[in-house]
């Protein structure tokens, strides 16, 4: 019984092993990198991870669709799905999804097919706090860029002879929906921008001062140390499985000394045979 035990305990300690090296990022990339399309125009979705495995699939929520995946509405490849002819039915949140129905998945984004003449032209994805980022206004007919307006929030922000619209050095305030429109072809449906906080850095090397009768003697700032969430995650793991390697190899030896100590040989017992009876010649009457 405990070594049922001890086999069941180790065969634990393994699962957990392998499930802790399988917490791996996944990420959705858009090809062409844009969240608005016109009708009957084709995108490219890729479900991408550090390994670059064909464990997952893409799902998304439309009008005609919840959590559905690629082989219901588009063409499944791998990791990667395919939609070859866009209408305005496909607009809706798509994501990356495991295969094997784990809860690991992407963020979400949302992409807009447009029945009308004009869409903006904006990133799909998240920028970068800091980061420039460049809106353009595109009409169907003709393709070239024409003077647009833009506007966020439904507020107007500026018109541009171009048709492109720069905002410099981005921060969370520029954070909203955008949209444009191009006079006498109509206006774009409207896209959500994101803005992400810039990674904090090592801070940059002072400039020394002019020297002094007497230097002052300065000391260095001990390193700082963070630790993602990942990484903690992967300690703790790691913590729980030597605890249950060690609580395994106690029964394993408390099973092997009780069956050692219950098969001792039986002490041997020296058998001795009485003494045969003298025979005695019996006398002849």
């Amino acid at each position: 019984m405990k070594e049922a035990a001890a086999q069941r305990l180790i065969f634990l300690i393994s699962l957990l092993f392998w499930t802790s090296g399988q917490v791996l990022p996944v990420s959705l990339t858009v090809i062409p990198s844009r969240s608005q399309f016109f009708e009957h125009e084709s995108v490219i979705l890729i479900c991408e991870d550090e390994n670059g495995s064909d464990g997952w699939t893409v799902r998304r929520n439309a009008t005609r669709h919840t959590r559905a995946e690629c082989k219901g509405w588009g063409t499944p490849a791998g990791s990667t799905c395919n939609m070859d002819y866009l209408l305005p039915g496909d607009t809706g949140l798509y994501w990356c999804e495991s295969i094997n129905g784990s809860s690991s998945s992407s963020s979400s984004i949302q992409l807009s097919v447009s029945g009308g003449s004009v869409i903006l032209q904006s990133p799909v994805l998240p920028v970068m706090e800091g980061d420039d980022v460049t809106l353009s206004c595109r009409a169907k007919n003709p393709t070239h860029n024409l003077p647009a307006a833009f506007y966020k929030d439904g507020s107007f922000i500026g018109d541009e002879t171009t048709g492109n619209k720069i905002l410099n050095s981005v921060k969370k305030s520029d954070e909203g929906l955008y949209k444009c429109n191009v006079k006498g072809h109509g206006e774009s449906p409207s896209s959500r921008i994101f803005v992400k906080e810039k990674p904090t850095s090592t801070a940059p090397p002072t400039t020394e001062a002019p020297p002094t009768t007497e230097a002052t003697p300065t000391t260095d700032a001990p390193p700082t140390c963070s630790l993602s969430p990942l990484l903690i995650i992967t300690l703790l793991c790691h913590l729980v499985v030597m605890f249950l390697f060690f609580i395994c190899s106690f029964l394993l030896g408390f099973s092997f000394g009780l069956r050692t100590k219950g098969s001792d040989p039986l002490p041997c017992v020296k058998m001795t045979l009485p003494p045969q009876a003298e025979l005695v010649p019996e006398d002849d009457d």
